[in-house]
């Protein structure tokens, strides 16, 4: 399992309108879900929110949460070019959210995998200082799988 096969073009906004954390939150969870589900799920990410930002710094935000509303993990990507305010741990905006929701009963704990290959990403962008603005989600994707394969070399 690797991220760039879960990331679809169809579940990737790279024109956030988003200015605060609240808006972030519904515009992706409206990615992934339509209709009076989509109020049930963004309460549980405000309620993930309120534990702890998933804001992890340099620019990048991990929001992620279990729900009944979710049969298999699903995955939902957004960029911001001005940057929101999502309390990152270095008080820095966040440009780069990846939210990840997982069904509470989970075989093979995908959840927790999806969100080390997502961390682990996002330090090789970081670390290679990629300052890059994606031009389309298929660009976006070519983009992790690129890097998934680095990281992939460096652990053979």
């Amino acid at each position: 399992m690797n991220l760039a096969s879960l990331l679809k073009p169809e579940r990737i906004n790279l024109a956030l309108r988003a200015k605060k954390k609240s808006e972030v939150l519904k515009e992706l969870v409206n990615i992934i879900k339509k209709g009076e589900d989509v109020a049930l799920l963004y309460d549980t990410l405000m309620k993930r929110e309120e534990l702890g930002s998933t804001g992890i710094g340099k620019g990048i935000a991990i929001p992620h949460c279990r729900s009944l509303l979710i049969d298999k993990l699903e995955m939902a990507v957004g960029w911001s070019v001005k940057g929101v305010d999502f309390d990152s741990i270095d008080k820095k905006p966040a440009h780069l959210f990846f939210l990840i929701v997982a069904p509470p009963q989970d075989p093979g704990n995908q959840y927790l995998i999806t969100l080390g290959r997502v961390a682990m990403v996002c330090q090789e962008l970081t670390k290679k200082k990629l300052a890059f603005e994606p031009k389309s989600p298929e660009d976006f994707i070519q983009l992790v799988k690129t890097l998934e394969e680095k990281i992939h070399e460096k652990t053979d």
